[in-house]
């Protein structure tokens, strides 16, 4: 195991057995909001710890075992290098575990988000891609229990859409599709080809995580031009009758945002206030990334929108993920929202490269 790793779990080791003490403590239990915290990094601790002795347990089996295979006895000798192969098992698997553990977390993670789907490339065809991306991430969210509200949407002649904007409600919203903001490509045969060729059309998605408050980002009220209209809405119920759909024009860096959804101009105003944060803050966080950039081999989660992130090619059945290599057959049931077989190794290349960064 690396020297810094070991070291750091010693060092987790040393404040679990504090904490224990502490929590033992009566003075600290008559405290609640102290015991509150400590009990909480307690309970974090406490799997890394489980894990960290059950790999030291190895550890030492390993040691005894690699006395036994130094024996003159043949068949002692046998069996225990037997042992000895199934112990490095154990302890590299352990170790894996141990290091996913001690990866630094996202601290928006947990957060809801702001999906943004806007055609690109394409013409009327790219506006039909974008719905149908709406879709995808609409029925990925429906399976997982979420919550999808649209905020906003500028129809195009054809069915789809322009721009759209959804907010994404459920624990978890943000891990899960975080690295899905970038370019996606769609190559099909559009219903009004005549002559069968395959048509290449774009759009751009954006992940940002809703801000839970507005003062997480500092907004001066003077540098905001605020404007109130007449929803156009999606249509039917959803067309508001009074002029409560808001937009909002960050003036020193231009970002317009705009929420239509609620008929309340209040709570409108509230939806885009929290759009405009997390704008923002990723605007603030790209900037952070790009100077990182020229140090990064992995681009993903970069976020980085004019990347060519994802193909869909509707011929072949095929998906294909530039970033990591991963090329699927199974178009139908990933554009119909069974995301898993593409989110999950993104996720896993991700922590790849982390624990990579851990150990140097």
């Amino acid at each position: 195991m690396n020297t810094g790793i070991r070291h750091r779990l010693e060092q987790a080791d040393e404040r679990f057995e504090e904490l224990s003490r502490l929590l033992a403590d009566p003075d600290v239990i008559g405290k609640r909001d102290q015991f509150q915290s400590l009990s909480r990094e307690y309970g974090e601790l406490e799997p890394i710890i489980r894990i960290w002795n059950a790999y030291r347990t190895a550890e030492i089996a390993r040691t005894e075992t690699s006395e036994l295979a130094r024996q003159e006895d043949a068949e002692m000798r046998e069996m225990a290098e037997e042992e000895l192969g199934q112990l490095d098992e154990e302890l590299e698997r352990l170790q894996l575990e141990l290091q996913r553990m001690l990866l630094p977390r996202d601290p928006n993670d947990e957060r809801n988000i702001f999906l943004e789907i806007r055609a690109g490339t394409g013409g009327q065809e790219a506006g039909i891609f974008a719905g149908d991306l709406l879709r995808m991430y609409s029925r990925y969210a429906e399976r997982r229990g979420w919550q999808v509200e649209i905020m906003s949407a500028h129809d195009n002649d054809a069915g789809g859409y322009r721009e759209v904007i959804a907010r994404i409600i459920g624990r978890g919203a943000y891990s899960r599709l975080k690295f899905e903001s970038g370019a996606h490509r769609v190559q099909r045969i559009p219903a009004t080809e005549s002559q069968g060729r395959i048509h290449t059309s774009a759009c751009t998605v954006a992940i940002l995580p809703e801000i839970e408050a507005v003062d997480e980002i500092d907004i001066n009220p003077n540098d905001l031009r605020i404007d109130t209209y007449r929803s156009s809405g999606a249509g039917g119920q959803h067309v508001n009758t009074t002029d409560s759909a808001i937009r909002i024009t960050h003036l020193p860096s231009g970002i317009v945002v705009e929420c239509q959804d609620e008929r309340s101009q209040h709570k409108n105003k509230a939806r885009a206030m929290s759009l405009l944060s997390a704008r923002l803050l990723e605007a603030e966080q790209e900037q952070q990334r790009s100077q990182r950039a020229a140090d990064r081999k992995l681009q993903v989660g970069s976020g980085d929108r004019s990347e060519r992130i994802r193909t869909y090619n509707f011929p072949q059945g095929r998906v294909t993920d530039h970033r990591i290599g991963l090329t699927l057959y199974d178009l139908d049931n990933i554009i119909d929202g069974d995301l898993e077989p593409v989110l999950t190794p993104l996720l896993e290349a991700h922590q790849a490269e982390l624990l990579a960064e851990m150990s140097q």
